[in-house]
């Protein structure tokens, strides 16, 4: 179980704000009986998950809930996603496909998957292998919830009802904090705890959020800049309360897990850290490989693929290091790329210059490849300090379709020397445009998606189209220069890299160093950067798996439909076809492309 399942996921699917439930969908032309009860099992379905969830409604701008964050780790919780998720397939079994339009068949497809698939990771054994892991250092609480709490996160600071129920959260943060405690305390008796890497990892994080103090706290933040319209009483009110609730509830909750994990946990976490050396942990990793990239895989059969991945990049980098002209080894180019200061930024606002003028020539470009282009705004920031150190070299998180929130692109400047600029132009295509920002934005744009197919996805969908993105640099005029084209071959080599080494933790009983060493082996990755790698792997397994398999799924539909169409193939179509109906697991994107191809509609 993780409450936030997937940072590009969760906190990235946004929408308008809204106080009052949205009315069921209306009849669309063409709609049978069936398709209006379909449509009927779709909100019913959403209404109840987001009473459930709130955290995922605020994050779509649905603030009716806004006062609570949810207990996701009760039992109770755990009981009612099952129940709920039982209740929608019995309730779907009852509708009839075959006289569904076209568009609702998929969107019956997408929901019947991922429903049976929920199910299966809400079972008591995969539970039990879960839930007793509340926490890891990315996706914890604590590693999302402050900056949405921040003030510039996901949760609104418009009104003073704003800002009191951001206080009613945060209390109930510090109790998901001892609520975590007593979840970890029994997966101690069972003998199903983290590894050591993580426990240090989340050790750190508490420790950098505690030396915040008061008035530095990410806590604060929404009290250091008020909207137009908070009284000045009230913000003198909210400003004491805020510093009270981060003295006297949230810090000491952090110091009671910090501690807690420092002197309970950690002389009991595992040496080891795969899942294969966990009771249990084969089973639950099957279960990862399937949920993260929607395909039916079995760990061998992922690590052989990208093995032969792997091969294939590193001819195509001997090819740039001989535009270059350099004369070494690979592995010495490499070194040479990690190191020599040409490559290095000199300063945070170089980066920031650059990308913004990246963005500018890919906006130039961009619709010669696509006739849909998302309304939303996209926006450059530095990845937050208190999370830089953990953090991914970048990230997307979305905004809102009605324009009250821009997508934002962060880059992240931990370690300046480790951003390499050769790694810039690929970074942007797959986090920004036309990654992440295109993908999110014109699926949550859509309003005539159900909500679970215009806020919700997989992995496999998402980061297989982030890193189908960053494939149309030549199409987009981007790594016109070689040592950028190496950018884009180690970003690649990174995803095919992961195939190997996400395999190689969990199912083949790899250390933390062997993936490392085979990481900076073959790729011109800073050490930092593939130290974060390995040590994300670690965390949350299969999950790292779904880029390469995603993306390696929509370049071979984009093979046949040319083969099918010929002459009258069109890459702003078939972008259009991908990207219109949200993100849909393989197998049924494949159908519709199949179909799509075959009858030219």
């Amino acid at each position: 179980m993780r409450f936030a399942v997937t940072a590009a996921l969760l906190l990235a699917c946004s929408g308008a704000a809204f106080s009052q439930a949205l009315p069921p969908p209306a009849p669309m032309a063409g709609d049978s009986a069936e398709d209006a009860r379909l449509k009927r099992l779709f909100y019913d379905s959403d209404e109840a998950s987001l009473k459930r969830n709130p955290i995922n409604a605020i994050s779509r701008g649905d603030l009716r809930y806004a006062d609570r964050l949810g207990d996701p780790l009760s039992d109770a919780s755990i009981a009612a996603e099952r129940a709920a998720n039982e209740r929608d397939l019995a309730a779907l079994k009852q509708i009839d496909r075959a006289k569904l339009t076209h568009v609702d068949q998929i969107a019956y497809d997408v929901f019947k998957y991922q429903t049976e698939v929920a199910l299966r990771g809400l079972q008591p054994d995969i539970v039990a292998l879960t839930i007793v892991r509340p926490l890891d250092h990315f996706y914890g609480f604590q590693a999302f919830y402050p900056d949405f709490a921040s003030g510039v996160g996901a949760a609104p600071f418009k009104t003073v009802a704003d800002y009191d129920n951001n206080l009613k959260r945060n209390a109930q943060y510090a109790h998901l904090m001892d609520e975590a405690i007593v979840r970890f305390r029994q997966g101690m008796k069972a003998g199903i705890v983290q590894p050591k890497l993580v426990v240090r990892n989340m050790i750190e994080q508490f420790d950098n959020l505690l030396k915040q103090g008061i008035e530095g706290s990410t806590f604060y933040g929404p009290v250091k800049n008020f909207p137009a319209g908070i009284s000045a009483a009230d913000q003198t009110r909210l400003r004491a309360a805020y510093a009270q609730q981060i003295r006297d509830v949230i810090n000491p909750a952090h110091k009671r897990i910090r501690n807690f994990l420092e002197t309970e946990y950690l002389p009991v976490a595992r040496d080891s850290v795969g899942l294969s050396a966990m009771p249990g942990g084969a089973k639950l990793y099957d279960y990862l490989i399937e949920s993260n990239t929607t395909l039916p895989l079995k760990a061998e059969e992922v690590h052989q693929l990208g093995l032969s991945e792997v091969a294939r990049i590193l001819k195509a980098m001997e090819v740039q290091k001989a535009k270059v002209g350099f004369k070494g080894t690979l592995p010495e180019f490499f070194t040479y790329l990690r190191t020599d200061k040409r490559f290095q930024p000199t300063s945070a606002e170089q980066l920031r210059l650059g990308y913004e003028a990246i963005g500018r020539r890919v906006d130039a470009r961009v619709r010669e490849q696509f006739s849909l282009i998302p309304k939303t705004k996209l926006e450059i920031r530095p990845v937050p300090a208190f999370r830089e150190k953990t953090d991914a070299g970048g990230s997307y998180n979305g905004g809102t379709p009605d324009g009250s929130r821009p997508g934002v692109f962060y880059y992240n400047t931990y370690d300046l020397p480790s951003r390499y600029m050769w790694e810039m132009e690929t970074l942007y295509l797959h986090e920004a445009v036309p990654g992440h920002h295109f993908q999110i934005s014109l699926a949550q744009e859509n309003t005539a998606l159900p909500a679970f197919m215009r806020f919700g996805g997989n992995t496999a969908y998402a980061e297989g189209w982030g890193l189908y993105a960053e494939t149309l640099w030549n199409e987009l005029g981007m790594e016109t220069d070689p040592y950028q084209r190496m950018g884009g071959l180690s970003d690649e080599m990174l995803r095919a890299m992961r195939l190997v080494v996400d395999t190689g933790i969990h199912a083949k009983g790899w250390t933390r160093d062997q993936a490392i060493e085979y990481m900076l082996a073959n790729s011109p990755m800073a050490r930092t950067d593939a130290t974060a790698e390995v040590e994300r792997y670690i965390a949350i397994p299969g999950q790292a798996l779904a880029y390469k398999l995603g993306q390696l799924t929509i370049s071979r539909l984009k093979a046949s439909s040319k083969a099918t169409l010929g002459a009258k193939f069109d890459p702003r179509a078939f972008h259009a076809q991908v990207l219109d109906t949200g993100a849909l697991p393989m197998p049924v994107l494949e159908q519709k492309i199949n179909a799509w191809a075959k009858t030219g509609k």
